[in-house]
């Protein structure tokens, strides 16, 4: 009986641990999805895992210092279990709630991009390459950017043009000085657009700062060091984007063509280590990538 009840305090202990370890885990993954300066949301998540620390050392003080019987060792066991069966839905139901409001961004971009033949399907690609490429990036840099954060700031890099007039987005030749000007202010058109959204907070500097370029020559004149990671990865894939779909103003490049490109502009306009990277990933895997709505105007 005694081994059956300290095996039924053991397993609480390691369910519980495991808890513990699941909560962390998805509340890192989650740290740039909390709305800004919401410090009561950041207090709960500490008295959750502080909750979570003070159940287990109760587990083990019980284990080692107590004299527990059965329907104690049950309870504990029990209890273990509850913890874990509610974490399971809690964080399927904020997955559940992300994925949904993906799918809702998703629609809204593609009818803002219907209005530009030159855009119509490039932030779905852009936000399937960036996802493929977050993929085979490296662990260090994969800690330093959410994987959930970067797939709505790749899917929205664009909804700046939202505001740009139409006759600018669809002149099938090259832009004059003006139009240029009007052109390079959709980054920070689509960080207008998003501010109202407080969940987006951490994003819209990477939105902002995706048209950067490594020698300090781009949009807003930042230094290599100054951009953000995610807005290099970013520009990385829309680069590879806007070279292999077609446009009003020139043809569709091929893959191989694209790579070449991207590798004599890396280290000036692109991150030389990035797309060293992104070169390596496998031509079939880039192609998976292609939106329905690219394929159907025989680009790629």
């Amino acid at each position: 009986m005694r081994l059956l009840i300290y095996s039924m305090i053991l397993m609480g202990v390691i369910i519980m641990v495991t808890n513990i370890y699941r909560y962390i885990r998805f509340m890192k993954n989650m740290r740039d999805a909390f709305p800004k300066g919401k410090s009561r949301s950041s207090v709960w998540k500490d008295v959750g895992l502080v909750l979570l620390v003070f159940f287990l050392l109760g587990y083990i003080c019980v284990g080692l210092f107590g004299v527990p019987d059965l329907m104690i060792a049950g309870i504990l066991f029990g209890g273990s279990i509850f913890v874990a069966i509610v974490l399971t839905i809690m964080f399927d139901l904020i997955e559940s709630i992300r994925d949904n409001c993906l799918s809702v961004t998703e629609v809204l971009i593609g009818v803002i991009e219907a209005r530009d033949p030159n855009l119509n399907g490039h932030s779905r690609f852009v936000q399937n390459l960036t996802m493929l490429f977050y993929d085979y990036l490296p662990s260090d840099i994969k800690k330093k950017i959410n994987r959930m954060t970067l797939e709505y700031a790749a899917l929205m890099h664009d909804v700046g043009k939202l505001g740009i007039p139409e006759e600018v987005l669809n002149k099938p030749g090259k832009l004059t000085d003006q139009e240029w000007k009007i052109m390079r202010q959709h980054p920070e058109i689509g960080v207008k657009f998003l501010e109202p959204l407080r969940s987006f907070a951490s994003i819209r500097p990477w939105i902002k700062y995706h048209h950067e370029r490594i020698d300090g020559k781009g949009y807003y004149g930042l230094s290599e060091q100054e951009i953000p990671l995610p807005s290099k990865v970013i520009a990385v894939t829309d680069t590879y984007s806007a070279i292999v779909m077609r446009r009003a103003y020139k043809e569709p490049e091929t893959h191989e063509t694209a790579i070449k490109i991207m590798q004599e502009i890396a280290g000036t306009q692109l991150d030389a280590g990035l797309v060293d990277i992104f070169c390596k990933i496998p031509k079939e895997k880039l192609m998976d990538c292609v939106p329905p709505s690219l394929f159907s105007n025989g680009d790629v």
